[in-house]
């Protein structure tokens, strides 16, 4: 059966020489990261060979730093910005059926960031836009990013939202002073359990600031089994009614059930798909692997011990990417 994942990573060290030293000082890097930097930069290689021995047809490929956020100059962070999509796209262009990509954009300017994803997207056929965290401590449902959500819209391509590393005062209000053991606080903050519940708070707030209804034919993407939102499905449907106190039209399962895709990239088990499957459903969920930060045939394995019927199995592994992202 056919395989595309759409959460998979890349990330080029040749990059660095086109951020400005004045801001390299600021520049943070997991330890996940550096340890996968040889993966991240790969693509034909171990990456293509790792995909054909666990059977993924084709991957989408995104940018894993955060270092654009660094470049608070408009014009520099526009041109850091064409300067990867264009090494991405040169990259990827002689194999058209097992790679496609997401844009990497400036969003301290929204107008460039909205005017590149419309250049990666008719130049070089690019499915989207995956950002990660917030920009300048700035959620997607500040208003003077209009011009990106609805260029979006207009082109008909999602906006993939990653988590990102927190905002220094976030970091320091929940994830400081936790104790000696090297890397701790990196794993409360991000991966381990932070950056999934912010992730989840930028969409509850996009849903709270009537985003989805002023753009109804935006489709937003989340990672990670839906970032907690399946276990809170319930609870928040009921808090986020309409006319209680939001701007959102129309309830948290109307919405998300319409315009809310998620993949379950670095969830291999049962328990959290099963409860995805029961609350935002199999139309909607994309399977995906969080490549090199989780093993492709780990991935592939779970998804081959899945007991649904072959409808959904299709649907998981390749249609509704394809759908979504007119593959």
């Amino acid at each position: 059966m056919k395989v595309i994942t759409i959460e998979e990573h890349v990330a080029f060290e040749e990059m660095q020489q086109y951020i400005p030293l004045e801001y390299l000082k600021n520049k943070q890097t997991s330890s996940a990261a550096t340890m996968h930097q040889a993966k991240l930069e790969d693509i034909v290689d171990a990456r293509l060979k790792s995909m054909d021995d666990s059977g993924i047809s084709m991957q989408v490929l995104s940018v894993e730093n955060m270092d654009i956020q660094l470049i608070k100059n408009p014009v520099q962070a526009i041109f850091y910005a064409q300067k990867y999509n264009d090494l991405l796209a040169e990259k990827i262009k002689d194999y058209p059926t097992r790679f496609a990509a997401f844009a990497h954009l400036p969003l301290v300017d929204p107008q460039a960031a909205a005017i590149e994803l419309e250049r990666t997207v008719t130049k070089y056929g690019f499915k989207g836009v995956m950002l990660r965290g917030t920009t300048n401590d700035l959620f997607l449902d500040t208003p003077h990013f209009a011009p990106l959500l609805a260029m979006a819209e207009r082109l008909n391509v999602p906006i993939y939202i990653h988590p990102g590393i927190p905002p220094q005062s976030v970091l320091d209000a929940y994830y400081s002073n936790v104790g000696e053991l090297k890397g701790i606080a990196e794993t409360i903050a991000c991966w381990g359990w932070g950056w999934h519940t912010e992730t989840a708070i930028h969409v509850l707030r996009l849903l709270y600031a009537g985003i989805f209804d002023k753009y109804p034919k935006l489709n937003i993407v989340v990672g990670h089994m839906g970032e907690m939102l399946p276990f809170m499905w319930e609870r928040s449907n009921r808090g986020f009614t309409p006319g209680f106190g939001g701007e959102n039209k129309r309830t948290l399962k109307e919405t998300f059930s319409e315009q809310l895709y998620i993949t379950t990239s670095g969830f291999f088990s049962m328990p959290p798909l099963q409860l995805a499957l029961d609350t935002i459903g199999i139309d909607h969920i994309i399977f995906s692997i969080d490549y090199p930060f989780s093993d492709n045939k780990i991935g592939m394995d779970f998804f081959h011990s899945l007991q649904l019927p072959k409808d959904d199995l299709e649907k998981l592994a390749f249609l509704n990417a394809e759908k979504l992202l007119g593959l």
